[in-house]
């Protein structure tokens, strides 16, 4: 039996989930980003009480089935994009599409019509916000970082961001080092 659980996107989330879990007496198989498969299917009680706890944590337990498939979107994204050590050579498109298994345009279009935003905006912006974690860390240049996000150059990256953040690259990296020398000399 499987739940999915909206805003449940950094790994912090999973012990609060499990400890939710284990207070009501629900066994599970696993708790992932999104996604919790238990043993089996809670009681209406359980559930209840799930939810209500879960919105404590400011998590949400999903029961429409598009906001389930859209937060598994969104899972998908911000698994790729920030919880793996190499992101997917293949076009996003191809990559959401195979492991959700759903046609890609499909996906897109639902996304799109509950979000708000396209599913492309919603890569894009994660891709920015990780290179900006990237500059946070100070362990890569822009052509590593371009490299490692498959981005086709580090034009198209310094593009990228200066359309998301309003700031060209350079310009936030020295911003970056602004702030941290004066955290340091305070």
């Amino acid at each position: 039996m499987k739940l999915y659980i909206k805003y449940m996107v950094s790994l912090r989330c999973k012990p609060i989930v499990r400890q939710e879990l284990q207070e009501l007496g629900l066994d599970y198989v696993s708790v992932n980003l999104g996604t919790v498969e238990l043993v089996r299917e809670p009681t209406a009680l359980q559930r209840s009480d799930l939810k209500s706890n879960l919105l404590k944590s400011g998590l949400e337990l999903l029961d429409n089935k598009k906001n389930i498939l859209i937060e598994r979107i969104k899972n998908v994204v911000i698994e790729m994009i920030h919880y793996s050590d190499d992101v997917p050579r293949m076009n996003y498109s191809t990559y959401i599409a195979d492991k959700l298994k759903y046609d890609y345009t499909y996906l897109s279009n639902i996304f799109s019509e509950v979000k708000g935003i396209t599913l492309q905006q919603f890569i894009i912006k994660h891709k920015i916000e990780k290179v900006k974690e990237l500059f946070l860390y100070n362990e890569m240049n822009l052509t590593e970082i371009s490299h490692k996000l498959h981005y086709s150059s580090v034009a198209h990256l310094s593009n990228q961001f200066k359309k998301t953040t309003g700031f060209s690259p350079s310009l936030f990296k020295q911003s970056l080092q602004k702030r941290q020398y004066n955290l340091e000399n305070i």
